[in-house]
């Protein structure tokens, strides 16, 4: 579901639940985030019967709401939790009460392992989703009807969102307030946060592996040149000398940095350059691809579409700050997988 931007109406209702075992950091995402975009959210923490929930840290929750708060959710997030409840396939039946009283069409988020718990009330067979990188193959053999990508830091399937590990929960709610509300707020609600408003990469930059000899090269001082210099017809062969690496060399350094190919990361660049100023400005698509890499305005369109499933020009209908256009509510969003 999408939130409609310019309406006056009371606040989007999202509501946290509360599971044993449940991680302190992931939990307290959502009030962080949410509750930093001022009157456009309530946040409301509840658990199966209002009772303390216990944590996987030396102290209890205790929370104001029992499972009745869902019934008036906009929003439900399922933060990381003791993924034991969940490995004979099903839930225990307190749990699957509570999530039985979400209203159909409600938007439903999981942190981290909460993707577990989804999961396991069969509200992801057939669909993508993404959980922590440390439980990949556990998930995969417990829930194979779920078409997992572990490598992304969040996957949005509309009604359905999932993130990765512990922090892949503040880029998932950052996503979806961007989504809801456009760059601009998402942008003031980071800079609040003290947090970047998109992260570079994937899940697979974070996966355990060697680390290379402190005396290596990087490859983020030729990241940073290429995002002062998107407009240009940038190659590898331009980011591989920026580096003083071969090809070869900088490729593979470059994924084991940052989790994807260098060719994909700037086409993801550009692309949220493209979007900023499509919010941001009046320039035409044609001037905007221009600006941000792409040969051709048509090349932005097919890029975007790709990506988030829709032209430069409904997006910028959707997102520009402008009550006379046509807000969010026009605007579904059809992104899969998501490497902010």
């Amino acid at each position: 579901m999408v939130v409609d931007a310019s309406a006056s109406a009371a606040p989007h209702q999202v509501v946290v639940l509360t599971l044993d075992g449940v991680y302190p950091f992931e939990l307290g995402i959502p009030s962080r985030v949410f509750g930093t975009a001022p009157d456009k959210y309530e946040v409301r923490t509840c658990s199966v019967d209002g009772r303390p929930v216990a944590t996987r840290s030396d102290f209890a929750i205790a929370v104001e709401h029992d499972s009745s708060a869902l019934d008036i959710a906009d929003t439900v997030i399922i933060p990381a939790c003791d993924i034991a409840m969940t490995l004979d396939g099903e839930l225990p039946r307190a749990v699957s009460d509570a999530l039985a009283r979400i209203r159909p069409g409600v938007r439903i988020v999981s942190i981290c392992t909460g993707a577990f718990v989804a999961a396991a009330a069969g509200l992801l067979d057939g669909r993508p989703a993404t959980t922590h990188w440390n439980q990949v193959e556990l998930f995969r053999r417990t829930f194979p009807k779920v078409r997992l990508d572990p490598d992304v830091l969040y996957v949005d399937d509309g009604d359905i969102l999932t993130s990765a590990g512990a922090a892949a929960g503040i880029d998932l709610c950052l996503h979806l307030v961007r989504r809801d509300h456009g760059s601009e707020v998402a942008n003031m609600v980071a800079r609040r946060c003290v947090i970047p408003p998109w992260r570079d990469g994937g899940q697979a930059q974070y996966i355990e592996q060697p680390v290379p000899p402190s005396t290596s090269a990087g490859t983020a001082a030729a990241r940073h040149w290429a995002l002062e210099n998107l407009g240009l017809p940038l190659t590898m062969d331009d980011l591989a000398a920026r580096a003083r690496m071969s090809k070869r060399t900088f490729a593979r350094r470059f994924r084991d940095e940052v989790g994807m190919s260098p060719g994909r990361w700037l086409i993801q660049q550009r692309i949220f350059r493209a979007r900023d100023l499509l919010e941001t400005t009046d320039l035409p698509v044609d001037r905007i691809a221009g600006e941000v890499g792409f040969a051709t305005g048509g090349s932005l369109r097919q890029h975007l579409n790709e990506a988030i499933g829709v032209s430069p020009r409904t997006y910028r209908r959707t997102f520009r700050p402008d009550p006379a256009q046509e807000t969010a509510s026009t605007l579904r969003s059809h992104e899969r997988t998501v490497r902010p």
